[in-house]
């Protein structure tokens, strides 16, 4: 199940898609940036959230290999 850093990763990719396509559109080259960098962002709260998840389930085994 994904964690809260892992929706807010995807919503702002998702808005920094958005963006840098207005951007294209208007060509409004400070807009198109701005999207460039929410999708980075998004990527590395996304990379982050996944992480946090897996340390999380990795824990979670071993707290149930230990009960056995």
């Amino acid at each position: 199940m994904w964690n809260k850093d892992e929706v807010q990763g995807k919503i702002d990719q998702v808005k920094g898609s958005i963006k840098k396509a207005a951007g294209e559109l208007n060509d409004d080259e400070q807009l198109q940036d701005e999207g460039d960098a929410d999708k980075a962002s998004g990527q590395v709260q996304e990379a982050f959230g996944k992480g946090r998840r897996k340390i999380g389930e990795t824990i979670e085994k071993i707290g149930e290999k230990v009960k056995h």
